[in-house]
């Protein structure tokens, strides 16, 4: 633990660079342009969850819990420069706790998607994870990085502001090996972007794959279901999934087929004509380790377009097939199947069993370090 203790203090101290200096010399810096705001959001296990509230000079804000790294509330302008929350989620933080919540806004880890069977090798080794989705392992087991208490700075820069949030997950935690300590740093800037940079280390080999949860819709939270919403996505091939939503093994071409969105696509379209809706992994072009935009949605009624920016080789696209009706979230309004759509920028579900897929694979002295950036813009 010793060469843990060095390793997290170095971890710090680079995390400091990466975010632009120190925090608190920024903070005195700060020009009235962006605005912040904390409240007592709830407590659980004798810990208080803070909810931070950031605000732009355009009136967009995103409100962030360090329960979960939450993100509890997104408020974008329309074309007409109304606002509207646009995830979906609860009023408070009671409602997550009760509610068993499909994952609204949360950071899903260690291992975002499945894992066959729970199980992966590593130099021989094999571990065993929960199965918490059938036989298989989902979004980091029972008590995934969307269930833990982060710890949690605030900043705010002339430009920008948002937290970072840290988590040291321990050596067996859920199964998985080795002391692993996490950074996820929410940023809000003021070009409508909110932007998400994961940050990792271990002193053990491990598998690690991050990704962000929100369930979005443009018209408006609990507004209807997300049909008239138009995608596309910049991937030629998609990951075919066995009847327990594990891959095959092949990537298959998206031409021809209900899974192309290589141009701007209504959601509805095809969504019925999918076994289930869409829950597929989409191979995203031009996979470099650079981030690059990998899709867009349009929703006509409101003027709303979000754009998507990754350096991962992977999304995630998942059409809240499993709303039913029977979660009441913010202002009271029942979701119902369809209400919201994830755009979830990840590695391929099962790589860990996958060889041809690429490597999730961390080791020691190695840094796992990924960026994600939804742009809100407003057309005519």
């Amino acid at each position: 633990m010793r060469q843990f203790a060095g390793l997290t203090i170095i971890f710090l101290l680079s995390s400091l660079i990466f975010t632009g200096c120190n925090i608190e010399q920024k903070k005195q810096k700060t020009q009235e342009k962006m605005n912040m705001k904390r409240t007592l959001f709830g407590e659980t296990d004798g810990n208080q969850i803070y909810q931070y509230t950031f605000t732009n000079i355009n009136s967009m804000s995103v409100s962030i819990i360090n329960y979960g790294g939450i993100v509890t509330h997104l408020i974008v302008p329309d074309r007409e420069g109304n606002l509207q929350d646009v995830v979906l989620g609860y009023d408070n933080l009671q409602q997550y706790l009760d509610n068993n919540s499909p994952y609204f806004g949360a950071i899903a880890g260690r291992y975002a998607n499945r894992i066959a069977r729970g199980k992966f090798s590593i130099d021989g080794t094999e571990y065993q994870l929960a199965t918490n989705n059938g036989t298989n392992h989902l979004h980091g087991g029972l008590k995934g990085f969307d269930k833990v208490v982060w710890d949690v700075e605030d900043f705010i820069f002339p430009d920008s502001a948002g937290v970072v949030l840290t988590y040291h997950s321990p050596d067996g935690e859920e199964g998985y090996p080795g002391n692993l300590l996490t950074k996820v740093i929410y940023t809000l800037n003021n070009n409508n972007e909110l932007r998400i940079d994961y940050q990792a280390e271990t002193d053990q080999p491990t598998v690690l794959n991050l990704t962000h949860h929100s369930y979005f819709n443009l018209k408006g939270q609990g507004n209807g279901n997300i049909y008239n919403h138009q995608l596309q996505i910049f991937a030629d091939h998609y990951i075919p999934v066995d009847e327990t939503l594990i891959p095959t093994g092949e990537l298959n071409p998206v031409e021809g087929t209900l899974m192309d969105f290589t141009a701007p696509m209504e959601i509805g379209k095809g969504i019925h004509q999918v076994d289930g809706g869409y829950d597929h992994t989409f191979v995203l072009n031009n996979f470099d380790g650079n981030v690059r935009e990998v899709a867009r949605v349009i929703e006509n009624q409101s003027g709303r377009l979000m754009k998507v920016f990754t350096d991962q080789p992977g999304m995630q696209f998942y059409s809240g097939n499993f709303l039913d009706g029977s979660i009441t979230g913010k202002e009271s309004k029942v979701y119902m199947q369809h209400y919201g759509f994830c755009l979830e920028t990840q590695h391929f579900p099962d790589s860990p069993n996958q060889p041809a897929f690429p490597p999730t694979l961390l080791r020691p002295g190695e840094k796992y370090q990924t960026t994600t950036i939804y742009r809100f813009e407003v057309f005519d």
